[in-house]
């Protein structure tokens, strides 16, 4: 998509109650955000998986900027992606925690959905004259005004709820389960087509809808979140090869959700647009250990931990960027970076003004083009169903963290647990009664970055 016609014109534009001046052009970079479900924290080749094949990730890998030390807003769903989507703590953002629906959970203002007040990266991305879609999983709310279209998506296809089986597309969990797959607020139905495969058209179609506007694609997979499944030739490739269970299954859907995005790749190719598409690839959060993920089947390498705690497990993800020309290739990052950063980062690339929006993250385009750069962050926070976390530099405070490193374990680690990452990046030992001096430090930057609850939200 090449854009011949440099159109430049100032316009004032309102998007909840926020004016920004927003400097439009033609020629801009198309964007897509991938979003990955539950995918372990070193689940891809180019970080580490010796088990594992993604070779259309490990390619975004060489053609772009990887980052080591990147942290999930929050360690599950909804809130992981209100955080990115916003730019903002996802408590502040209003969604402190998962988003239901189901008719035995009680529906409230803390886990109804995204706040139609505010403003997320498409309709930043919309002001700009970039046409936007959503395709997959949603994840926060039902409500006509929480749907993909009423924040800032033109166009929206997948699943609004936390999990679909692939073929029936129906939702379950506790029951009544309920077909769940929408396209633009209304419901339709593809029974037994495979869901990544709907994915891909739905986005292919997309790109083809207009050549002379820019667009932003949110990329939302529902992989490797269980129901574990993958491509019958992959799930040959790891038996044959003697991966253990749950291993192999979900080695297998992890490989399924890169051959869908190479698929995205060659059309991008084929359209001759590639080298003209910031992509952005990050995982969610941690992978899932609970029993409908067979007790796991992802890793967090030598990291504590999994979705659903506030170790490392369950908040560090595989991130990479890339644009062509504009990226190093090949490059690694190690400074501290959060998906928070996304927004003001994509907002910097496409030279959109946001001072007018208040955003918790920043702009890591300084860290991307140089290796050298200090880190846009010095502390981040985390706030999740109880339990609380705070780093800084190299030492990170937890509160009432939950274990969810093996299947069968959920227990709560009552108190303060404080470790040095670079002495035990596994957390394996609480220091906290050795460092006194530094418990009391992170308490107080805790209890100065904590952060009231959204007006109308009433508990966690």
């Amino acid at each position: 998509m090449a854009y011949k016609h440099l159109i430049v014109f100032l316009v004032t534009w309102i998007v909840s109650g926020f004016y920004s001046t927003v400097l439009f052009a033609a020629d801009k970079p198309n964007v897509i955000v991938i979003m990955t479900d539950d995918q372990g924290g070193v689940d891809v080749g180019s970080y580490g998986a010796t088990d594992l094949k993604t070779p259309n990730l490990d390619a975004l890998s060489e053609e772009g900027v990887r980052f080591t030390n990147f942290y999930a807003a929050s360690a599950i769903c909804s809130s992981s992606r209100a955080g990115l989507l916003t730019g903002r703590e996802p408590k502040r953002a209003g969604v402190p925690g998962n988003v239901f629906s189901s008719d035995k959970i009680e529906i409230t203002a803390a886990n109804s959905g995204l706040p139609p007040s505010e403003v997320t990266i498409a309709e930043m991305m919309k002001g700009a004259g970039y046409r936007t879609a959503l395709v997959g999983k949603w994840h926060l709310g039902h409500n006509t005004e929480q749907k993909p279209n009423a924040q800032g998506f033109d166009h929206a296809f997948g699943h609004l709820g936390g999990v679909i089986d692939n073929y029936s597309h129906f939702f379950y969990w506790n029951g009544p389960n309920r077909h769940d797959l929408q396209r633009n607020g209304e419901e339709v139905y593809a029974d037994g087509e495979y869901f990544p495969d709907l994915m891909v058209k739905e986005a292919i179609d997309f790109i083809d809808q207009d050549d002379e506007k820019p667009f932003f694609l949110y990329y939302a997979i529902n992989m490797p979140h269980y129901p574990y499944q993958g491509d019958q030739e992959w799930l040959d490739y790891y038996n044959d090869r003697g991966v253990a269970y749950p291993r192999n299954l979900y080695n297998a859907f992890v490989s399924s959700l890169d051959t869908r995005i190479g698929q995205i790749r060659a059309a991008l190719k084929l359209r001759n647009i590639d080298d003209d598409t910031i992509i952005i690839f990050q995982s969610d959060h941690g992978h899932s250990t609970e029993q409908r993920a067979h007790g796991g089947g992802g890793s967090a390498g030598i990291y504590r931990g999994a979705k659903q705690s506030l170790f490392e497990g369950g908040l560090r993800v595989p991130a990479i960027i890339r644009w062509k020309n504009n990226i190093e290739a090949g490059g690694v990052r190690d400074q501290l970076a959060s998906s928070l950063d996304w927004f003001a980062t994509v907002a910097e690339l496409t030279g959109i003004d946001v001072s007018n929006i208040k955003l918790d993250g920043l702009s890591l385009v300084s860290v991307i083009k140089d290796k050298s750069a200090p880190a846009t962050h010095d502390e981040l926070t985390w706030e999740m169903g109880g339990q609380w976390a705070v780093r800084k530099g190299n030492w990170k405070l937890l509160h009432n963290v939950r274990e969810t490193t093996q299947g069968k374990s959920r227990d709560v680690i009552e108190g303060y647990f404080l470790v040095n990452l670079v002495d035990d990046p596994s957390e394996s030992i609480n220091v906290a009664d050795q460092y006194p001096e530094k418990l009391a430090e992170l308490i107080a930057l805790r209890k100065a970055k904590e952060l009231p609850l959204r007006e109308g939200v009433d508990h966690l």
